[in-house]
């Protein structure tokens, strides 16, 4: 029988509402993208928000494996997550900069999870995040590249 951890649900819960912004953050710019490069980033941002929508759902029934409740409304994910609302307005490059410093706080609250279930001893946590942590660096990698002046 798995016990609740108290650390782990917090920052399971933070998390959460990370991936519920950047989910947003991503369908704004899917929305708005114009320019060059609009193919491109539209495919790509439709795909990232995809990914975000399934790692939405695992979180929660994560935290609700631990028998806790994952925070559930918009008001809890603007207070508690570090992602901030996008402008509508941004260009390309400005969009993929935002989605980079995004991960940066995503990875840093899987650090946090990641420390909690180490001390824990909650094997299942360990297992998702140490696999998003691996995609969400790889994913940061291409994005970089794409945006690096040349």
């Amino acid at each position: 029988m798995i016990y609740s951890n108290k650390g782990t649900v917090q920052a399971l819960n933070v998390l959460l509402a990370d991936y519920h912004m950047y989910y947003q953050k991503l369908r704004n710019f899917h929305w708005n993208i114009t320019g060059r490069n609009f193919f491109e980033l539209h495919l790509k941002f439709e795909e990232l928000y995809e990914d975000a929508k399934l790692k939405i759902d695992e979180i929660a029934e994560r935290i609700l494996t631990l028998r806790a409740k994952p925070i559930s409304n918009y008001s809890s994910y603007l207070t508690t997550s570090s992602i901030k609302e996008a402008d509508t307005k941004l260009v390309d490059h400005e969009m993929v900069s935002a989605i980079l410093e995004d991960h940066d706080a995503i990875l840093k609250q899987l650090k946090l999870v990641t420390e909690e279930a180490e001390e824990a001893g909650d094997d299942g946590t360990l297992d998702i995040t140490g696999t998003y942590i691996g995609e969400l660096e790889k994913t940061s990698w291409m994005l970089n590249a794409w945006n690096q002046k040349n």
